[in-house]
């Protein structure tokens, strides 16, 4: 991969804000304070400017070239976040029949079935659960066929979970979260009504969101509706109908430009097939001292979480230390899970995740000899 060398020193392992590559750092950094031929900053540019729009039509049409996103599908750049898009989406899909089904698979689609539960009725396709290790069999599902839409989260950062597959939904609009694997595979936009991804994953900087939608979906927003989250007004204004976050677009923009020059989606599949390998062959290997609480065909190539002797919180503590000291930054797990995640989004190399697991070879070998 083509990039420039790491020249902050540590390796950051963090589930977002995220590790972004650092050729793209490099080059935002030497055209900040004047862009282009404009004399000023880009964070000074005009929305509504000539060079705005080159920015924002640079970013649409990249990102439309790299996910082959068919021409019946609109690019937009929202505001929000995901918690935004958890309301945004049954407030632009939910009118049609008032229900919605929600395949729940960890932390993040149970936050966004609680949200669209105060717009119409919600349907668990999975029995409500404290504990998210793997994804139920399809066989099993309880879809409605009458629901507005079905909602799932391709990859769940807390716990791990990631879908290696499309659910089949029948003529029902598919919605997916893709905010933290998007980016890392070839996606198949046939099969959706609506995909989005917060940014600061795999994209770019936090504050804006990159919203897919299909055309046959718009035009049918709830009254409520809150300007700025219906997406028929932004699909019509092009993401422009009020202030949009300009310096996160062009970020997004050089990103995608990034992942073109290294093999598109398709390269970076092959990346994040290869790191996560890395890092659960160690896992594996270890006889028990690392594992994860993930079943293997649910295991997430993005967000690996795992445990430390039997849930030792003194053992994965001192991990986390030591890990500190060696410039390998944010491998605490999220505080409602407790243990390790390792975070190894497109911009984290293979070095990096090799340098991880030469550490855990280490740590664990210390910890072995001091049992025995």
């Amino acid at each position: 991969m083509t990039d420039v060398a790491n020249f902050s020193g540590v390796i950051n392992f963090g589930a977002g804000p995220a590790k972004l590559p650092q050729k793209v750092l490099k080059d935002v950094q030497d055209e900040f304070l004047s862009y282009a031929n404009t004399k000023i900053s880009v964070v000074e540019l005009s929305h509504r400017s000539s060079d705005f729009a080159k920015i924002l039509e640079h970013a649409q049409s990249s990102v439309r070239d790299i996910l082959k996103i068919p021409k019946n599908f609109h690019i937009l750049f929202l505001q929000g976040g995901g918690t935004g898009m958890f309301a945004a989406v049954p407030l632009n899909l939910l009118k049609k029949t008032g229900t919605a089904d929600y395949i729940v698979t960890g932390s993040w689609s149970a936050k966004a079935a609680k949200e669209a539960e105060k717009y119409g009725k919600v349907n668990l396709v999975l029995p409500k659960t404290s504990k998210y290790t793997d994804i139920p069999d399809p066989s099993t599902w309880n879809l409605n066929s009458e629901a507005s839409y079905v909602y799932y989260c391709a990859n769940e950062t807390v716990h791990g979970i990631e879908f290696d597959y499309i659910p089949e939904v029948g003529n029902v609009p598919l919605v997916a979260d893709m905010s933290s694997n998007i980016l890392t595979r070839p996606i198949d936009f046939t099969k959706f009504a609506v995909v989005f991804a917060g940014a600061q994953k795999n994209i770019g900087p936090a504050g804006v969101t990159l919203v897919i939608v299909r055309d046959d979906v718009l035009r049918n927003p709830m009254p409520i509706c809150p300007t700025v989250l219906d997406f028929t007004v932004m699909a019509k204004d092009n993401s422009n109908h009020n202030t949009p976050p300009t310096f996160q677009i062009y970020v997004v923009g050089r990103v995608f430009d990034w992942v073109k020059e290294n093999g598109g989606v398709e390269g970076m599949e092959k990346l994040a097939i290869t790191k996560s390998k890395i890092l659960y062959d160690m896992i594996e290997n270890s006889n028990g001292f690392y594992y994860s609480p993930v079943t293997c065909n649910a295991r997430s190539r993005m967000n690996v979480p795992f445990r430390i002797g039997g849930d030792d919180e003194e053992l994965e503590k001192a991990f986390l230390n030591g890990a500190l000291a060696r410039g390998m930054l944010q491998l605490k797990g999220h505080r409602s899970v407790g243990g390790i995640r390792a975070s190894l989004f497109n911009a984290i190399t293979i070095e990096d995740v090799k340098a991880l697991v030469t550490y855990m070879e280490y740590f664990y070998r210390l910890h072995r000899k001091q049992e025995s």
